[in-house]
């Protein structure tokens, strides 16, 4: 009997592998056996770069080499470790650290997040071979995934070049520089922070105010969000914006801490973009940003996003995102020139601010100072220090308006 059944199997064995020579249709095969495959002969090929690796007790395929193979286009976004993979008809994005990806703009969850290991990014391997059979039932067999497996270390074809194209209807960050959204944080029944002698809501309008009159002078469209002491909600300020169809989105703020000795020693201006929060500060700042709005009856307001909301903005704000990093290089440049209000720490930060959320343009968020902060509250509460602070942020906006004509100029030739 044990003979039998040894003669049988070497029989399966030697007619699979006829099939194989044979030119058999592997896009037939199970996603069991197209994993037990590549997991066997990624056994066999010790030396190979890493097709497959184990992290977490979880198989995970490299999507770059797989890429590669089926000459897709490639990018990587290192700040915001971000990968996307563009096929003739599909469009895939990977972000290091979620349990999603995006398929034509559709969330799918992966059984564990995406994982970056020496610049490579992987992504749980069953779930990405079952996602991606449709993309390769054309070109992947039994031979190519072999040599996929085993040969990663070859050199690869180039990834095709992407040619940056202006569509007919220009958007923001990619037009002329032209309408600048202003939006003076908090106001009416929200004062925002606290100083001893101030208000945040009324430091910012009139920074905001002395802005408008600085940039209209400069040939700008300027919008101011409110002006005047008037309480409107955090989602209502992104849609005006919107409306008027801005270039550039600055949300005016003031800074606080709690505690004394906090007050004592914490200083310094802050600018945020919309983006994961990088330490746990950034996080405490939005969410006292952020409540506030709920407080005051704000019913879109959230006191933070979730892994996977973060994940869906990520798409959605992608062509905003690198402009936003431009104009803030601007305001630091600007900010960093002899101003009486120091930098606090690297001066930019990362968090989920919900005003920001909505803004379909470039947007920044701009802590001027810390209202709990004697000489700080004392500056921005003064004529002299609002003037400043006004012509610094008006000499950003200047800057930004040249950086990104320059960069239309490299569109057209």
């Amino acid at each position: 009997m044990s003979r039998q059944r040894s003669t049988r199997q070497k029989t399966r064995y030697y007619n699979a592998r006829r099939q194989a020579r044979n030119g058999s249709n592997y896009q037939n095969a199970s996603l069991k056996n197209i994993l037990l495959f590549l997991l066997a002969v990624f056994v066999y090929s010790a030396t190979a770069s890493p097709m497959l690796i184990k992290h977490n007790s979880i198989w995970m395929l490299n999507l770059e080499a797989l890429a590669n193979h089926e000459n897709y286009t490639i990018e990587f976004h290192p700040v915001e470790k971000r990968l996307s993979l563009k096929g003739n008809s599909s469009e895939w994005v990977f972000v290091v650290g979620f349990p999603y990806f995006l398929h034509d703009g559709k969330t799918e969850s992966l059984s564990a997040p995406v994982y970056l290991e020496k610049d490579k990014v992987f992504a749980p391997a069953e779930e990405t071979v079952k996602f991606f059979q449709k993309e390769f039932n054309k070109n992947i067999t039994l031979d190519t995934i072999k040599n996929l497996v085993l040969f990663t270390d070859l050199p690869k074809a180039k990834p095709k070049p992407i040619i940056p194209q202006t569509s007919k209807k220009e958007t923001a960050g990619t037009r002329e520089v032209k309408t600048i959204v202003i939006d003076p944080g908090h106001g009416g029944k929200d004062p925002g922070a606290l100083g001893k002698k101030s208000q945040e809501k009324d430091i910012v309008l009139s920074v905001a105010k002395l802005l408008k009159k600085k940039l209209t002078k400069e040939g700008f469209n300027v919008k101011l969000t409110r002006e005047k002491d008037v309480f409107i909600e955090l989602s209502q300020r992104a849609n005006l914006a919107n409306k008027w169809d801005g270039d550039l989105f600055i949300s005016l703020h003031c800074n606080a801490v709690d505690g004394i000795e906090r007050q004592k020693r914490t200083e310094g201006y802050h600018f945020y973009v919309l983006r994961a929060p990088e330490s746990e500060e950034d996080k405490a700042i939005a969410r006292r940003e952020n409540k506030v709005a709920s407080l005051y009856g704000d019913k879109e307001a959230k006191e933070e996003l979730s892994p996977l909301e973060w994940f869906k903005l990520e798409a959605r704000l992608e062509k905003y995102k690198q402009n936003s990093y431009m104009y803030t290089e601007e305001l630091l440049n600007s900010f960093n020139n002899n101003g009486k209000i120091k930098q606090l720490g690297t001066g930019v930060g990362g968090a989920g601010f919900m005003v920001l959320v909505g803004a379909l343009m470039p947007a920044v968020l701009v802590e001027l100072g810390f209202i709990t902060h004697p000489k700080d509250e004392n500056y921005m509460n003064s004529a002299k220090g609002q003037e400043d602070l006004a012509n610094r942020i008006t000499k950003s906006i200047i800057e930004y308006k040249k950086a990104v004509n320059d960069y239309r100029k490299t569109l057209q030739h």
